[in-house]
């Protein structure tokens, strides 16, 4: 099968989204499929082949990318680009996509998993791994996904959505609740997200977030065991729990670092069955409530009463042979190959379902 597999992109994810795109890219390589990777950003600028011939390069284009401590820096890969338009999909993307019999979505965060790059597939009849554009928009964007929870009845911390600028950060500090979260609503990997436990924290927190977006979720923090839990095919996979290094948060260093500064992940989660179904029933509540497909991971706290809290849901979780979803297919009996071929295939059959409506 030709499959293209679109990674890279412009967003504060790019570059967890280039591991888990070349890892998919090797992955379906050695299961025989033609799969190529190309960056949805800076596309193929000068192609060293005919489109229809890029499907066989003996490497598949995949790249040996590593995820660094710091956030990529965005201004950098725009000037690296020598297509300077304003468009965010670079040369030549669109036109190999075509060529495909599907494309696998190794992008995360903006123009990934907000429902744009899905809208642009399905007015173009290309296949694509995942959810819509409708239930990938609705989860990417905090705070309606926050809405979906209230009406379908998974329990969240209390929450309020504001709009703000610099001048009203003074104002903001002191009348925003503390210790809180304030997430930017289209954030990923911990990008935008700040704990403040005091006013101060809480001031240097809307200062820093401005630089993502002036539009954020603050929500009560809620203290706990943090949980995630996949769904794959209608199913949830074991819940993870995720124990950050002593004395910080699951941040966007802890997330994708080794060692010391990197976070534990048992699974499955040391929790009861009870707790269990409880995390495991919300999880495909509101997999379901959004209108996803195939596959999703939710975020959870677990609090001290046994109660869980759901933070997000992750409509295209990361895709490196060490991310999440993969330990819990891996514990399900689907090695890594497996699961990258099991996406395609539900995927597919999918976008069969939807063609028919």
């Amino acid at each position: 099968m030709k499959i293209v597999v679109l990674g890279g992109g412009i967003s504060t994810e790019r570059e967890v989204s280039l591991v888990s795109a070349g890892s998919v890219c090797r992955a379906l390589r050695s299961l025989g499929h033609r799969a190529v990777f190309v960056d949805l950003f800076l596309g193929i600028e000068e192609p060293e082949l005919p489109l229809e011939q890029m499907f066989d390069i003996p490497d598949g284009r995949c790249g040996g990318a590593a995820i660094e401590k710091q956030a990529p820096d965005l201004k950098a890969v725009r000037a690296s680009r020598k297509d300077q338009s304003e468009s965010r999909i670079g040369n030549n993307v669109l036109e190999l996509c075509r060529l495909a019999d599907c494309v696998f979505l190794g992008l995360h965060g903006q123009d990934g998993e907000d429902g744009k790059i899905q809208a642009a597939l399905d007015l173009l009849g290309v296949p694509y791994t995942g959810s819509g554009p409708l239930g990938s928009g609705m989860a990417m964007d905090k705070a309606v996904a926050k809405r979906i929870m209230d009406s379908c009845g998974v329990r969240t911390p209390a929450w309020q959505e504001l709009s703000y600028t610099a001048e009203q950060i003074p104002v903001l500090t002191q009348t925003l609740p503390v210790p809180c979260a304030v997430k930017v609503v289209g954030g990923g990997s911990s990008i935008g997200v700040a704990l403040p436990e005091t006013r101060e924290e809480l001031r240097k927190a809307l200062e820093e977030i401005l630089r993502y977006g002036s539009r954020v979720i603050v929500e009560e923090k809620i203290r706990g065991r943090e949980l995630t839990v996949p769904v794959l095919d209608g199913e949830a996979l074991s819940p993870i729990e995720i124990i950050p290094p002593e004395g910080m948060d699951f941040d966007y260093v802890s997330k994708y670092q080794s060692g010391a500064q990197g976070a534990r992940e048992l699974c499955p989660a040391p929790i009861t069955e009870a707790e269990r179904a409880l995390v495991s029933d919300a999880a495909l509540r509101i997999h379901k409530a959004l209108g996803l497909s195939v596959y999703s991971r939710t975020d959870f706290i677990l609090d001290a009463q046994g109660r869980a809290w759901c933070l997000e849901v992750n409509t295209l979780p990361g895709m490196t042979p060490n991310s999440l979803i993969p330990k819990a297919a891996a514990l399900a009996g689907l090695s890594y190959a497996q699961l990258c071929e099991k996406i395609v295939q539900l995927s597919l059959e999918q976008r069969r379902k939807e063609r028919a409506c």
